[in-house]
């Protein structure tokens, strides 16, 4: 599964680049040969791209090494890590290219710059820009499914983003070349608006997985209904999730009656571990389970886990 995983990654991340080399190279020169501030300002967005695909690249051959003794619950982490790298590369090429075009708004509505119409090249460009991204996103999506992989999700939401930005260079060639030059730089404002968003949205998502919250309340559920079929578990005091790339790690501690033997709690807690394991298949790497005696009197009610 492991290995299938990785294969799936490096497949994804090394289209992507390829295609951002390419898509980066035809829109930076069409752009400036073509006098399109919008076409200018998406090839920028593909150069940061090529950039951060090529960080990406490095993150995931170190995530790829098994565990050692200093780190002994592996360097999946680092897939979240690289995520953040992603949404902070986006995050500052957005802020960019928004500054820049609207300069360049402000300068065109002033009459600082008379303005240029736009060449058919870059009404082009634009077009199979957005189909090569459609085709991209889709089949980063399914991948990132398949792999439950944070960097390839960051990756379908930037191909997410370089669609809707086509869009708006799209509408910005269009009308520029029908007069309005100030709507083809006011195009790559929106562009960077796009941009802006989702580097924000990535970075905050993979922030989280970072701090160690709960997927979300579904699987929390399902882990502590889990736990409290097993006979002589009385509650749960404490769940902790934590997540290394594609697995988690949990570590629960449950209460147990006062008056039993170590060695009956031992077996409780085994019992809550490879139900869990069994249940969620491939999807935990490792369950930790600490036993209290149950007090009814200080204890909290059965079900309720912090973090």
């Amino acid at each position: 599964m492991t290995r299938d995983r990785d294969f799936l990654t490096s497949l994804t991340v090394n289209l992507g680049l390829f295609s951002n080399v390419v898509l980066a190279a035809l829109k930076t020169s069409i752009g400036i040969l073509g006098h399109s501030p919008a076409v200018l300002a998406d090839g920028i967005n593909s150069t940061s791209d090529v950039i951060y695909y090529i960080a990406v690249k490095i993150f995931m051959k170190q995530a790829k090494k098994p565990a050692d003794k200093e780190h002994p619950y592996g360097h999946r982490q680092l897939e979240t890590i690289s995520a953040i790298v992603v949404g902070a590369f986006i995050l500052t090429t957005g802020i960019t290219i928004f500054w820049e075009s609207i300069n360049k708004v402000y300068e065109l509505l002033t009459g600082v710059d008379a303005g240029r119409s736009a060449s058919a090249w870059a009404l082009m460009i634009a077009i199979f820009t957005f189909a090569v991204k459609l085709g991209l996103y889709f089949y980063t999506r399914k991948t990132a499914k398949h792999t439950h992989n944070p960097t390839l999700r960051a990756l379908a939401n930037d191909h997410l983003n370089d669609i809707m930005a086509s869009v708006a260079v799209i509408v910005g060639v269009v009308l520029g070349r029908m007069g309005y030059y100030w709507m083809d730089p006011a195009a790559g404002a929106v562009v960077a608006i796009y941009i802006i968003k989702t580097g924000v949205e990535i970075i905050m998502d993979s922030s989280s997985e970072l701090m160690d919250h709960i997927p979300d309340d579904d699987f929390g559920k399902e882990l502590r209904d889990l736990t409290l079929l097993v006979e002589g578990v009385k509650g749960i005091e404490e769940l902790g999730v934590h997540r290394f790339g594609p697995y988690y790690t949990i570590s629960m501690t449950i209460s147990v009656a006062g008056n039993i033997s170590i060695d009956e709690g031992h077996n409780i807690s085994h019992k809550v571990e490879q139900r869990l394991l069994d249940h969620f298949n491939n999807g935990l790497r490792k369950v930790h389970i600490h036993y209290h005696p149950y007090e009814p009197a200080t204890s909290k009610p059965q079900g309720v886990s912090t973090i």
